[in-house]
């Protein structure tokens, strides 16, 4: 008996279990759920030392509450332009016309509103439909004539941009009806008794709080009835502390100056709504499994050219979406607008964990890409840092995440 205890007490520990990274305490944990899911948390962690890095360079004025509420209405339209755009990347497609798309929506926002006085409403549906339209059509051209993508978007590029200049004639046209100008400028209105804070923007924030610590219970609940793998309790525990956290400091810093943006809403709206349907609808998976490997999409039933024709559709109705909101934000219509906006919305959607070779990726990824490239412009202009230098911190932060990106992939291989 002896002798066996003394033979299973000198055997080597199972790998991944034995030395500091088992014993190592909550910092083993951390690392070990870092390595097991870069993909994931890295962006968010770079985000997170951005913040904290800027916050320090500029005195803490990147964290001021008016400059918080600025941040979101300033990169509001670039985010709503990243989901559809991630959704046609992960699909193994690009778009390059929905900058000039968003220009010419608002160009016929303006027109409809100033010239014929159309309520805003009606306005606002128009548009919508107008950027259905425009994405069924390239979407048709894309899914069922086989034409690339590459190709039709860039002719879409160049005829919207064209259609804007028609429209407005080389000028710049507004102002816009006040209704339509709260969507890119508007404040959710006050309620409640006076608590020195917006209150209607913490009730939401404490309800986001329970929705998220819900969700991620649920989650966890759900891999482990299906014996998947799960990250330990206490890494679990870290991780949602962080996003309450997070979650109170931003509800915190935009109810101590005017309250959540109206767009805000509506962002935070399209993204649960378009994370349930890629994590849980059919068309999501779809979404996915043409965009990771084609071939075995189709001999698995998967109506591809379905599928990529209503992508395109949905890219065509955020840009929609994106110009409303970009318009009512400048209060006038420009034939300018929306330039370099396709280029924003794909750095975002690669930077937040797409891959070129389609299949991969998440709408919140596409966010966090998204607030990485926002963060950097706000902060990079409080520190009076030049156009040209911004343009090349922007494009190597894309090459390091790309680079990071296909780094991670090999390893995962190896």
């Amino acid at each position: 008996m002896s002798t066996d205890v003394t033979a299973r007490s000198s055997a080597p520990a199972p790998p991944g279990k034995s030395g500091s990274a088992a014993d190592g305490g909550l910092l083993g944990l951390v690392l070990s759920g870092l390595r097991g899911n870069m993909r994931q948390y890295g962006m968010l962690i770079a985000l997170g030392l951005i913040v904290v890095l800027f916050a320090i360079w500029t005195d803490g004025d990147l964290l001021l509450p008016r400059n918080v509420s600025n941040l979101v209405l300033q990169n509001s339209y670039i985010l709503i332009l990243a989901i559809g755009m991630m959704l046609v990347i992960i699909a193994g497609h690009i778009d390059l016309s929905v900058g000039s798309l968003t220009a010419f929506v608002g160009a016929f926002a303006a027109v409809l509103t100033v010239h014929h006085g159309v309520s805003w409403p009606i306005a606002l549906v128009l548009c919508l439909l107008v950027g259905a339209a425009a994405g069924a059509v390239q979407g048709f051209l894309i899914a069922y004539l086989g034409i690339p993508s590459f190709i039709v978007t860039l002719a879409g590029m160049l005829l919207f941009r064209g259609l804007t200049e028609i429209l407005l004639k080389g000028q710049t046209l507004g102002p816009f009806p006040d209704g339509l100008q709260k969507l890119g400028n508007g404040f959710l209105p006050e309620a409640g008794p006076n608590t020195n804070y917006h209150n209607l923007t913490l009730l939401l924030g404490l309800v986001l709080v329970a929705a998220v610590v819900w969700q991620e219970f649920r989650d966890r609940r759900r891999q482990q009835e299906f014996s998947l793998d799960v990250v330990p309790t206490r890494l679990f525990l870290l991780k949602l502390t962080a996003l309450v956290a997070a979650i109170l400091v931003l509800t915190l810093l935009l109810a101590s100056y005017k309250g959540a943006p109206i767009v805000l809403i509506i962002l935070g709206a399209l993204v649960v709504g378009y994370g349930y349907v890629m994590r849980n609808a059919v068309f999501g998976r779809h979404v996915y499994a043409i965009g990771g490997n084609l071939p075995a999409a189709k001999l698995s039933g998967v109506k591809d050219k379905k599928v990529t024709f209503y992508v395109f559709l949905n890219m065509g109705v955020l840009a929609a979406l994106a110009g409303m909101v970009v318009a009512a934000r400048l209060n006038a219509a420009s034939p300018k607008a929306g330039v370099n906006f396709e280029l924003e919305a794909i750095a975002s959607s690669f930077i937040g964990g797409a891959s070129m070779s389609g299949g991969v990726g998440t709408v919140l990824g596409a966010i966090i890409g998204g607030l990485v490239l926002g963060v950097l412009n706000n902060g990079m202009n409080l520190l009076s840092v030049g156009t040209d230098w911004q343009q090349v911190i922007k494009g190597l932060a894309l090459l390091l995440a790309v680079g990071f990106d296909v780094w991670n992939k090999r390893k995962s291989g190896s």
